[in-house]
């Protein structure tokens, strides 16, 4: 960690000079690593921005006495191209940075100390492309982080189906106690049983279940801080026909129908077009087509 480490941050302030970058985002994924950097002589670059999980434990002491941007992001599906991707939203949101800015990454594998990769992203050129609809229309939901992480899950199984087969499935996420009222369970729930943590969607293994899971009949019911809650729920919404939902099937209309009853937000991907569709209060607030390439970053 220390000499690629110090290495890699070196070249990182020498690339956001000469690329004119607005700043450097460095990502530290452990206890052991922040320390570390606290300890350095990087400690007192203004330019640096440290990106650490959400749910890290940290040494408060140093933190309160750092003068830097500290972004505590949500990771989605751990790899790079996600952790960067909410470290972005997260540093608009909190105005480290806005949709125009240039920024330098320094980060490694999640879960990991060491550092071993740094990436120049160009945000006025990228940022439709890392968030394909305007978040702001679900900025004010409380379940906000999750469902961009459910988008992301959703578009992998649209991209690229499971085990080479096309899937189609539905998450609502949020407002959990009414959305569990207004389902049941159409097959065994195979999240029963197991702690919260355990079943954050976060996780690697998590996700990777969700996938397979996809291939059966029902929903999947997530709340807002991102734990998975059931999956296989058939939706009791009675479902609605309007002008907008005209040519879809009978998953969306039950989906729409229950974003209406509930305060959940809902994420349909389609069997046939792999099309991921997000639903709010009955209406649909985008409409997503995934693209193969994009999902293998």
């Amino acid at each position: 960690m220390r000499i690629q480490g110090t290495t890699l941050i070196e070249t990182a302030l020498h690339l956001a000079v000469e690329t004119i970058s607005d700043c450097i985002f460095l990502f530290l994924n452990t206890a052991e690593s922040c320390d570390w950097f606290f300890k350095s002589d990087f400690s007192d670059k203004s330019n640096i921005v440290l990106v650490i999980p959400k749910e890290l434990k940290t040494k408060d002491a140093s933190i309160k006495r750092s003068k830097l941007n500290i972004i505590r992001s949500w990771s989605g599906n751990q790899t790079r191209f996600s952790r960067i991707k909410y470290a972005f939203l997260h540093g608009v949101l909190q105005k480290v940075i806005n949709t125009e800015s240039r920024v330098v990454c320094v980060l490694g594998p999640w879960g990991k100390s060491h550092l071993d990769t740094i990436a120049i992203h160009d945000l006025s050129l990228s940022w439709a492309e890392e968030f394909p609809f305007d978040p702001k229309s679900i900025m004010h939901n409380e379940a906000f982080t999750t469902v961009l992480a459910v988008v992301d899950i959703a578009l992998d199984i649209g991209a690229l189906g499971r085990e080479g087969k096309a899937v189609g499935t539905t998450f609502v996420i949020g407002d959990t106690d009414h959305v569990i009222r207004h389902s049941h369970q159409a097959v065994f729930n195979p999240f029963k049983g197991y702690q919260k943590k355990e079943r954050l969607i976060n996780q690697t293994e998590v996700v990777e279940s969700i996938k397979e899971l996809a291939k059966l009949d029902g929903a999947f019911v997530i709340s807002e801080d991102g734990v998975v809650m059931a999956a296989g729920r058939h939706l009791d919404a009675r479902s609605i026909l309007t002008k907008q939902l005209r040519g879809l099937g009978s998953r969306h209309r039950a989906a729409a129908g229950l974003t209406r009853t509930t305060g959940g937000v809902a994420i349909v991907v389609s069997e046939s077009t792999g099309r991921v569709t997000i639903f709010e209060k009955g209406r649909i607030i985008s409409s997503l087509e995934p693209v193969i390439s994009s999902r293998l970053v």
